[in-house]
């Protein structure tokens, strides 16, 4: 039988339980952490290293059509603005095999836009001017398209936040604000080049299932040598490979905890074995860039061969590695 004073001692357990596993993830967060930003991009984006290895980044919407070009230490060292563009809901960006950059100017938070936008610049390298002219990809889906008298609908991917290129087409993954919320995360492909696009369905993945905010996709990269997809979101990276064709979805899903909860927006590879991401400052917290290896950090199985499986089976595979 518990006495007060069981319950009270239980009770003590608990909270120092509860802080020390919150203080493992703060720490978790913050031992990857490599750069601040300049504040000019307190809502950073999107993140890509040109072929010489520099940083450049975007704000999300409300700011320029502007591209930033990042020190070692987060400061600005230049800005590229696209004449022809505007920052509607810049959210990702991505590059091709000759460093093109692709910008997704694809948020649709309320629904309201049918058509999405991407821009495609030349290399940043090669851009000599603080001006450029992009050549401009359209895309739509009729399950993006506003249903009068109902804003948000059951199957709610109207939504973009993360996208890649691969073998000549531009791969999207959909933020997932379905009701009840379901967890997934679906990816469609369009073409790589200025032209009108209906998205084409491919396969769907779901990530988690209790609060959006937590489970929804905000970016994703794909390895310079294209064998590695992560996904992010706002506490995990979502590592997949070995899959088959272009269908990502298909190949060995690992999770990798990145500590405590933050708004997290952006990720890129540096190089095949190192992940860079960062979140945007959110209550005076953020506005950080961190990075991880793969080789040191900790992968949970969670799907093999395009089948999700167990604990026992997660267990078995990793003492087998």
């Amino acid at each position: 039988m518990l006495t007060k004073k069981s319950i009270y001692r239980l009770v003590i357990i608990c909270f120092v339980a509860f802080l020390c596993l919150l203080g493992y993830r703060i720490w978790l967060l913050n031992s990857s952490k490599f750069i601040s930003f300049d504040k000019q991009l307190e809502e950073i984006s999107g993140i890509e290293f040109d072929k010489n290895l520099q940083l450049w980044a975007i704000n999300d919407g409300g700011d320029s059509p502007r591209l930033y070009q990042l020190s070692a230490n987060g400061e600005i060292k230049r800005t590229i603005e696209i004449e022809n563009a505007k920052n509607w809901d810049w959210e990702d960006m991505t590059q091709n095999d000759f460093g093109h950059f692709f910008i997704g100017d694809f948020g649709n938070n309320d629904n309201d836009r049918e058509w999405l936008t991407i821009y495609k610049i030349e290399n940043p390298i090669d851009i000599k001017s603080d001006t450029t002219h992009a050549e401009i990809i359209k895309f739509t889906n009729p399950e993006f398209k506003p249903v009068e008298g109902q804003v948000v609908r059951k199957n709610a991917h109207y939504d973009v936040e993360a996208f890649i290129y691969f073998q000549r087409s531009l791969y999207l993954f959909t933020k997932n604000r379905s009701r009840p919320f379901d967890g997934k995360t679906r990816l469609y492909r369009i073409g790589d080049y200025a032209a009108n696009f209906e998205t084409e369905y491919i396969n769907e993945f779901s990530t988690c299932t209790t609060i959006k905010e937590l489970c929804w996709i905000t970016s994703a990269a794909l390895s310079p040598d294209r064998s590695k997809l992560v996904l992010l979101d706002s506490e995990r990276l979502w590592l997949i490979e070995n899959w088959q064709g272009d269908d990502f979805f298909s190949g060995d899903v690992y999770q990798i905890d990145l500590g405590i909860v933050t708004q997290k927006e952006a990720v890129t590879f540096y190089n095949n074995e190192v992940i860079v991401f960062t979140d945007e400052v959110f209550s005076g917290i953020g506005g950080n860039g961190y990075a991880i290896k793969l080789d040191q950090v900790k992968k949970k199985l969670i799907q093999k061969s395009g089948k999700t499986i167990n604990a026992r089976d997660t267990n078995e595979e990793l003492s087998a590695e």
